[in-house]
């Protein structure tokens, strides 16, 4: 857990703004610190894209890099902007580290990232230099991203940043471990097979379900004592040869955009079949494309430039939201806490409104807070995604069974009764433990390697990574208000 800040700030330069929107953000980025190099970090492709494109408008140079880009087109970016002086790149985190793009002048990240180890990573672009220091501009788009970025700095400036915590039991990569060893050794021993990574843990003899399961299933043969793969390996996993089975994530669908032979990036299928009026247009690269083709079967799309009206999207992110710290720093920021930084006029204006206007609803010092306002009934626990899913599993009584979890709240029944509350909290404490969260089967279709795991080890697999059974706790052992509001 956080604690209080020390004496003095961290070393750097850092400023939190608010501006409202990504078309404000792009004026402030082409009206400072002209002569400069500046490396921009947004936290989608869609806002890489659309912010990269706006200052462009203002002659401002700018380079883009991104997931979804080409090789090609990010190395000619980064390769410009290294040998460039005045101009913009506008990233996400791929150029958090490892790519050299030269002397860096300024950071600028908009809104703000989940994680305080990335902001350490990004800030540290820049001060390397002699004579020079860190530095980083926020620009908030939004008022939840300003308070998340405030957050965020609050937590930097005391010194915490996240542990280093290996994602919970990876079955499913114990499964794609076993198929893998098989696969290379053309056989393996059915009693020897835990030798082939030193009986480390999980892929030790606690496997063993796992191995159970690949050769009942026909993933895995058997035969004189010896592991072969199977049919059903083959049929998920035998494409290309066996090249699913080199990479542990998945990544959905997307189409190669291509203008004449020159690939430029990748998109997401949904562009194509959106209903939208006028002729088909992506924007792609910082720059506007109308599709010209569409090859269905082996997924590319032809383009060709245009002035303006290209649309970016991507499907996928984040499904586990906010950590506990971030979460409960933003209450604390609501609660009045500023970070140890400067903050502009808007940001200030920005902040106090929120807490003028939104705090009374929201948090409540010492404790968390049960808020009405006509049917809907929320519980503001301010603990973070995961801890916030757990509760809903533990109170199946009192939560609202459909609803998403959030970082900040938890939904409850509308005919909710303090009486009602009491029984529920009364019954999660004389219960055996925490309850993990539902979770929803296209999710599990979504696990890579999930079609070599048992149904219930492929749930139990995600569940144990949407839980936080310490932030739960937490909030669970803390005071409860309710209110009425209007």
């Amino acid at each position: 857990m956080p604690t209080d800040a020390p004496a003095g700030p961290p070393p750097g330069e850092i400023e939190l703004d608010y501006v409202g929107s990504l078309s404000n953000a792009a004026k402030v980025i082409a009206a400072l610190h002209k002569g400069e190099k500046r490396l921009v970090f947004c936290d989608s492709r869609r806002q890489v894209e659309e912010l990269g494109a706006a200052p462009r408008a203002r002659d401002v140079t700018v380079f883009l890099s991104h997931a979804s880009l080409s090789a090609d087109e990010r190395a000619r970016s980064e390769q410009a902007f290294a040998e460039a002086r005045d101009c913009v790149i506008v990233a996400t985190s791929t150029l958090e580290l490892g790519i050299d793009v030269g002397d860096l002048d300024r950071v600028v990240q908009i809104d703000a990232p989940g994680t305080v180890a990335s902001f350490l990573q990004r800030i540290g672009r820049t001060g390397r230099r002699a004579g020079s220091s860190r530095n980083c501009l926020f620009l908030a788009t939004r008022k939840d991203a300003l308070s998340q970025a405030a957050a965020l700095l609050l937590l930097w400036g005391r010194g915490w940043v996240e542990p280093v915590v290996a994602p919970p039991e990876p079955r499913h990569l114990v499964a794609q471990q076993l198929l893998a060893a098989t696969l290379q050794e053309h056989k393996l021993g059915d009693q020897v097979w835990p030798e082939q990574w030193n009986g480390l843990a999980p892929f030790d003899r606690s496997a063993a379900p796992i191995l159970r399961h690949l050769t009942e299933e026909g993933f895995l043969d058997t035969d004189g004592g010896m592991l072969f793969i199977g049919p059903e390996a083959e049929h998920h996993f035998g494409r290309r040869h066996f090249i699913e089975l080199t990479a542990s994530f998945t990544a959905p669908p997307q189409f190669t955009v291509l203008s004449g032979r020159a690939e430029i990036g990748r998109m997401d299928p949904s562009v194509l079949t959106e209903e939208r009026p006028g002729p088909r247009r992506l924007l792609l690269a910082g720059r506007s494309w109308q599709v010209t083709f569409i090859d269905w079967g082996r997924k590319r799309l032809f383009v060709e430039p245009v002035e303006g009206g290209g649309i970016a999207k991507w499907s996928g992110g984040t499904l586990a939201g906010l950590s506990y710290a971030l979460t409960r720093a933003m209450r604390d920021v609501l609660l009045g806490a500023d970070p140890r930084v400067s903050l502009t006029r808007r940001a200030e204006v920005c902040l106090q409104e929120w807490r003028d206007e939104d705090a009374p609803h929201l948090v409540r010092p010492g404790g968390t807070l049960i808020a009405r306002r006509g049917n809907d009934v929320r519980w503001w626990t301010w603990a973070g995604y995961r801890a916030n899913a757990t509760l809903g599993a533990t109170l199946p009584s009192v939560a609202d069974p459909v609803q998403r979890p959030t970082d900040c709240y938890l939904r409850l029944r509308e005919d909710l009764s303090p009486d009602m509350w009491r029984a529920a909290l009364d019954a999660a404490q004389a219960g055996p433990a925490l309850v993990l969260p539902d979770v929803d089967q296209r999710a599990v279709r979504g696990l890579k390697f999930s079609a070599a795991l048992p149904q219930r080890l492929a749930v139990a697999t995600l569940s144990a990574r949407l839980t936080d059974f310490d932030g739960a706790r937490a909030v669970l052992a803390e005071p409860k208000r309710f209110s009425t509001g209007q």
